[in-house]
């Protein structure tokens, strides 16, 4: 993969903070990119002296990723919420790409990501990649989650960015390449299939948009070096959320890249529903894209800081 030439890696003293640096690593050689590892810590307690311990930690951890092969290195400290300057330093800094963990989640809840993870994937305007703890770098099993318009139409900005990276990574990793685009009945013949049909005919219909949509996966897989990849296509009728949590029992998917914003709503504001569904279910690493045009609602000012 060489997409990414800047690359913002947070850190600290939650589980799976290294694993994180560990991956960020790996991709910032492997694009020749310029990696920043930055820490958040929280305005109470913290003081000056603390900030410059942090800050000295991090700095010694420099040489060994030299070592590795990664030669543009920065190190950010911040003081204030977590999500909120990270965003603001990608907004700084241009990054093009966030790693974070998943920071287990809450313990009074099934959620898997933790208020910082959930929050970057809403709001940050950049791709995020939130990475599991104790993971081991290839990643067996990719599911790219996609809703393809035809070509006729415009729209398909976001599936070519999740495509953009679930082949990288499936090329990168000789993975298995997973690809979801569930549907519904539209138009007329969703009503049709409200009345009374005969069988052959309800069949027809089914068979026809489903025709259709695998057509439509297809026709922007063609773009692709989808033959070089172990891949397998699923069309299913049906919700994206059921098709999505499906396939990673089924398959023990690795990582899911998706969209997390919706193409239609107020930019920046709201995650999709289909989104904020899986996220609160499953427990695997997950890269999330936002569409053309996403604002994030983080504004950029001057807030509590020492780097």
């Amino acid at each position: 993969m060489h997409r990414f030439k800047n690359i913002l890696a947070v850190y600290g003293d939650h589980v799976g903070a290294d694993d994180v640096l560990s991956r960020s690593v790996v991709l910032a050689r492997a694009n020749d990119a310029r990696l920043t590892i930055i820490e958040v810590l929280p305005v109470k307690y913290t003081t000056k002296a603390a900030v410059t311990e942090r800050k000295k930690l991090l700095n010694r951890l420099v040489p060994t990723i030299e070592l590795e092969g990664v030669t543009d290195i920065a190190v950010k400290v911040c003081v204030g919420e977590p999500f909120l300057e990270i965003i603001r330093q990608v907004l700084r800094t241009k990054h093009d790409l966030v790693m974070a963990s998943a920071e287990g989640g809450s313990p009074l809840r099934s959620f898997y990501f933790g208020s910082t993870a959930t929050h970057l994937m809403r709001k940050c305007p950049c791709p995020v990649w939130i990475v599991k703890p104790n993971y081991p770098h290839r990643y067996a099993n990719i599911l790219a989650c996609i809703d393809p318009k035809s070509s006729k139409e415009s729209g398909n900005e976001l599936d070519e960015k999740i495509l953009d990276l679930a082949t990288s990574l499936a090329l990168t990793n000789a993975s298995n390449l997973h690809v979801v685009h569930a549907w519904e009945v539209e138009g007329e013949d969703r009503d049709a299939l409200s009345s009374e049909l005969h069988n052959e005919t309800y069949v027809s219909i089914l068979r026809k948009h489903e025709a259709l949509h695998l057509s439509r996966v297809n026709e922007i897989l063609a773009g692709y070096p989808i033959a070089t990849i172990n891949h397998h296509i699923y069309t299913p009728r049906g919700t994206p959320q059921c098709a999505i949590l499906d396939l990673v029992e089924l398959y023990d998917i690795d990582l899911i890249v998706m969209g997390t914003v919706r193409r239609t709503g107020i930019a920046g504001l709201i995650i999709g529903n289909n989104a904020e569904t899986i996220l609160s279910v499953v427990q695997c690493g997950v890269f999330t894209v936002k569409p053309m045009g996403f604002v994030t609602p983080v504004i950029l000012e001057k807030v509590l800081e020492r780097s």
